[in-house]
């Protein structure tokens, strides 16, 4: 074998290698923990590669593109709605997504960012104008899971995760904002005077109550000493029964005594004129009690 044919040969093993080589790079793809790249073979979908090792064939099938699957966030958008009481509101809203299905992302949308902003702008008015101004401030939280739930079912065809779908404000035009503060003001005006009014008609009512009370524990303590009379009268005319004139003859002689002794019992110095009468009848009085005893 002469030089030249050596060197041919050389050449020869040199390209095969190098073609291998080459082809081993190509066929070899390595995909981020945060991408998917989608495989296209003459121009058609061949493959979607995840995160790691992946073997391609190479000159035949080429990444056509890489996406990430992080998740985005879209710029906040504000859009003007009418509520069902014709009321004009500016709302806020914020939007987070992922791509879970690159495939459907990259052939059936082409700016997937601008899509789902027109379509969330679009579900809020709809759901807004099913509302009256009160239940849109009142009932957000509600309001933002019919519209997270309804554009989830929209993107699904673009192989996007709606992750999160915010209402971050909603904002009144000053003509309407100022109407809200007086009627506002209205009504605490309003449930002032309603409680004032409740705070005095509370108080008429303990009032009468007191008084009430009062007459109640009165006529209660006027029916017992009225028992009490009763029950003493009944006594006596017992006694009168049992024992004849001298039972009764023995409780006047008693409260004679009682007046009597009151009498002394005065302050300072008096002098107390009694008639004869009454003085036999005081004897009298001591006898029986004395003869009782």
């Amino acid at each position: 074998m002469d030089f030249e044919s050596f060197v041919g040969a050389d050449a020869v093993w040199l390209i095969l290698a190098a073609f291998i080589i080459l082809s081993i790079f190509l066929g070899i793809r390595v995909v981020p923990q945060s991408e998917k790249h989608v495989v296209e073979r003459f121009g058609r979908l061949r493959a979607v590669l995840g995160p790691g090792l992946n073997f391609i064939v190479p000159f035949l099938d080429r990444v056509a593109h890489r996406i990430s699957i992080l998740e985005r966030q879209l710029p906040n958008a504000t859009q003007d709605a009418i509520t069902s009481d014709n009321v004009l509101v500016k709302v806020e809203t914020s939007v987070f997504y992922r791509i879970t299905e690159p495939e459907k992302t990259v052939y059936r949308i082409r700016d997937v960012d601008a899509a789902i902003a027109t379509t969330v702008a679009g579900i809020v008015r709809s759901e807004i104008g099913k509302l009256e101004l009160d239940q849109v401030q009142s009932n957000r939280a509600q309001l933002i899971e019919r519209v997270r739930e309804q554009v989830r079912a929209v993107v699904d065809d673009w192989g996007v995760e709606v992750t999160r779908a915010e209402i971050l404000d909603v904002n009144l035009d000053d003509a309407t904002r100022a109407a809200m503060l007086q009627q506002l003001n209205a009504e605490r005006a309003r449930r002032a005077l309603v409680t004032e009014a409740e705070g005095k008609r509370r108080a008429v009512e303990l009032q009468a109550d007191g008084e009430l009370y009062a007459a109640e524990q009165e006529a209660k303590a006027r029916r017992i000493l009225a028992d009490a009379e009763a029950y003493s009268t009944a006594t006596i005319a017992q006694a009168i029964k049992e024992n004849g004139l001298e039972a009764a003859q023995y409780q006047v002689a008693l409260k004679q005594v009682e007046a009597l002794m009151a009498v002394g019992q005065g302050q300072g110095k008096q002098t107390v004129l009694l008639p004869a009468a009454a003085l036999d009848a005081f004897a009298n009085a001591f006898q029986l009690l004395k003869a009782r005893s």
